[in-house]
Parts: structure tokens; C-alpha cells; sequence
């Protein structure tokens, strides 16, 4: 059980870890190298950088600053997490780990597939969360696009409620998975009212009911849904003290919107993290 577990290893989960750390808290942090700072070509205008620094420079001297503090830093794709009530179960392709707190930083990840259908069929049968939605999918053909552990992830979730999935790759690559795949490309997906067919480029189609977006990694948004945190957009709503709906979880960096740098991204995880410092001290006088 640790105290808490940062998702995302970029500025504002690494800022956040650094200060529940030295408070004397478990910490863990799981990332993929999935951060927006390392697509940055030259940061300029961080402090402390004279001559600036690449993105990745920086991503990389910040993982390694966390595990010179001690604090446990775990390359792994997250796939979900779960509200257990007192705690929190985060899931990943290589095992759960629960936790008392939990700070979201994995910036603002979601994929939306260039797609005819996808956005006007959102919320009539397009759906982009399978713990949401699959109870309205009961005993209906569905199918999950894409072609990574989080797709297969939404199909087992779906698997227990809808009557059959099928995993749709886009031309991709398929999974390694007992689930039907086709890897053929998308032309559209059609309907009246609701998502009905889809159409394949070789003008073959296939009959369904619901749709389910899985693209790439799980992120923040995904996250959000799951669990069921206030968003504005994509963006997780969250206080002053980056603090959202649900106790003991907070969000920081991008995902909360505004202006898009590291300074801001810093700054937004020194204040999780004190927060979540908070959150356990105050937990632990009650006991």
C-alpha cells in the first residue's frame, strides 16, 4: 500500500513525487516516456538553463533526480484505475498497486480518430470509456479500435456485459489476444440515429452496435471518465489546491488546462503534492 502514486513521469509528476518524498511518504511513480515536455525540440525560458535544454534532456534529468531521492519509478503503461472507497487500485500491464492518494500528470493523451462518423456519433454510440458505458451495451455487439494492452484492456471489461467484441485495428497491428481482430482500414462508421455499420476500405461491413475508442495508452481523460472526476472538455476540473471531486485524488499539469509550460507544470505539482501530504497527515490523526 503506498501513500501515494503519481501517474506520469514529466515536470508536474516529478515535482509532485519529489515533495510527498520528503515528507517521508511511500511513493511510486509509473510512466511510459509518454510526456508532452519530451516532444519539445529546445526549452528557452525554464529557469535555471542559461543555454536552454531539449525536452527529453529535461524529462530524463527529472526521472533521475526522483530515483536519486529514493523514490520508486516504474516504467510501465497504466491501463486503469479503480476507486475501492478508503483506497485506490492503479492498473497496469504488469500488475496492480494500491494506494492511499493518487496525483494524475499525464498530460492530455486522448486520440481521436480521423474517422467519418466518430464525432457525430459521440454519445450515440461512440464511446471513449468501457466502465462507463458498457452497461447500455448489454448483450449488443460492440467493437474496440485499437491495438494495444488498453484496447485489450476496454474489451475485457466489455467482455462481462455485451454479447460479443471485436477488436478493430485500423491497419494496424494486432494484439496478441484470444478476441476476434480485424485489421482491416476504416471507411466510415454509419447509422440513422445510432451507430449501426461499419464500413471497410475493401467495401466489406460489419454490423454493430457501440463502438469503443482505444487508441494508444490510456490518459488523463480516460482516467477522468473512469472514475468519474469533473472535466471541463478534456480538461480535469481541480481547486486552487489541485484537488478534484473525489478525496484523494489530484491532477496536475496540462490535463488541468491553462497555460501550457513547465513553469506551470512545476508549480501545479509542488501543489499536489503538498496537498496529498496533507490528505495523509490528516488521515493518520483521525487513526
Amino acid at each position: 500500500m503506498y501513500d501515494v502514486v503519481v501517474i506520469g513521469g514529466g515536470p508536474s509528476g516529478i515535482s509532485a513525487s519529489l515533495y510527498a518524498k520528503r515528507a517521508n511518504l511511500e511513493v511510486l511513480v509509473l510512466h511510459n516516456n509518454e510526456s508532452n515536455v519530451e516532444q519539445a525540440h529546445q526549452i528557452d525560458n525554464f529557469y535555471g538553463f542559461p543555454g536552454g535544454i531539449t525536452g527529453k534532456e529535461l524529462y530524463n534529468k527529472g526521472i533521475r533526480q526522483a530515483e536519486q531521492l529514493g523514490i520508486e519509478v516504474k516504467k510501465v503503461q497504466v491501463v486503469g484505475v479503480e476507486n475501492l472507497g478508503k483506497h485506490f487500485n492503479v492498473k497496469t500491464v504488469k500488475g496492480n498497486f494500491e494506494t492511499k492518494t493518487i496525483i494524475i500528470s499525464t498530460g492530455n493523451k486522448k486520440i481521436k480518430p480521423n474517422i467519418p462518423g466518430i464525432y457525430e456519433f459521440e454519445g450515440k454510440g461512440i464511446s471513449y470509456c468501457a466502465i462507463c458505458d458498457a452497461f447500455f451495451f448489454r448483450n449488443k455487439n460492440v467493437a474496440v479500435l485499437g491495438n494495444g494492452e488498453f484496447a485489450i484492456s476496454e474489451a475485457n471489461e466489455l467482455s462481462h456485459i455485451v454479447k460479443k467484441v471485436t477488436i478493430l485495428t485500423n491497419g494496424l497491428e494486432a494484439p496478441n489476444t484470444e478476441y476476434e481482430i480485424i485489421k482491416k482500414k476504416i471507411k466510415q462508421i454509419t447509422g440513422s440515429t445510432n451507430v449501426e455499420k461499419i464500413e471497410f476500405e475493401d467495401g466489406s461491413n460489419l454490423e454493430i452496435d457501440g463502438v469503443f475508442i482505444a487508441l494508444g495508452e490510456a490518459g488523463a481523460s480516460d482516467f477522468a471518465k473512469t472514475l468519474g472526476l469533473f472535466q471541463d472538455g478534456d480538461n480535469i476540473k481541480v481547486n486552487e489546491k489541485m484537488e478534484t471531486n473525489i478525496n484523494g485524488i489530484y491532477a496536475c499539469g496540462n490535463i488541468t488546462g491553462g497555460l501550457l509550460q513547465v513553469c506551470k507544470a512545476v508549480y501545479e505539482g509542488a501543489i499536489a503534492g503538498l496537498s496529498a501530504i496533507e490528505y495523509i497527515r490528516e488521515g493518520r490523526k483521525e487513526k
